[in-house]
């Protein structure tokens, strides 16, 4: 049985989550964690149910996402699994935290790469990758079949869609991940994404006015 915590963190209110299962293993998705609060409540919450984090896994790598990240490596020393194709999107941190008057170290650590199709287990609990493309070249969102729930990023929100005006963006590409990836599950697959609530497909196909 997986279970799922979402933590609102940084300026950008960007949805950081830990996914654990019985066993106490965890995957923790897109740190986001910005201040020294922040990191303390996501540590405590680990510590206190005492998971063991086996994987570090990121839907993109937009700087809002990641500001964690070194963090979680050097804390759990465990990989960073992300897709190939936002790796320079992870390069330009430093840059893109300039433009919003902050310093970012550029990241250290060990990153392993993701694609379309690839399965990752949690003991037994597997999650299907899904590339969708479009808010970045690299997104890539995260499917449970078995619990029919989506980890979807900044792809598709409550009533809207990701951005598609930042670096390497594409409205098009998105439009067509969201109806190809995300639109041919069940309709009451939950999808969990990088702002605001989590929604559904169903819902998504019947009301978000970008369809």
């Amino acid at each position: 049985m997986l279970h799922l915590k979402s933590f609102a963190f940084n300026p950008f209110s960007e949805n950081t989550y830990v996914i654990f299962n019985d066993q106490k293993n965890a995957f923790l998705l897109d740190p986001g964690n910005f201040s020294e609060a922040e990191t303390a409540v996501l540590e405590k919450f680990i510590s206190e149910n005492q998971l063991t984090v086996k994987y570090i896994l990121l839907t993109h790598a937009h700087i809002d996402h990641v500001l964690g990240l070194q963090w979680a490596f050097d804390t759990f020393k465990v990989p960073v699994l992300m897709h190939e194709e936002d790796k320079e999107i992870l390069d330009r941190n430093p840059m893109s935290a300039q433009q919003f008057g902050f310093f970012f170290k550029p990241f250290e650590g060990e990153i392993e790469y993701l694609k379309e199709g690839d399965a990752l287990k949690l003991d037994e609990d597997k999650f299907r990758i899904l590339h969708v493309p479009g808010h970045s070249p690299g997104s890539i969102a995260f499917y449970s079949e078995s619990q029919k729930f989506v980890i979807s990023g900044d792809v598709l929100f409550e009533g809207s869609i990701g951005r598609t005006d930042l670096y390497k963006g594409n409205h098009e590409q998105l439009i067509d991940s969201i109806k190809t990836k995300l639109f041919i599950l069940d309709a009451e697959t939950k999808v969990y994404n990088g702002h605001g609530n989590p929604t559904t497909v169903g819902f998504e196909k019947t009301h978000n006015p970008f369809f």
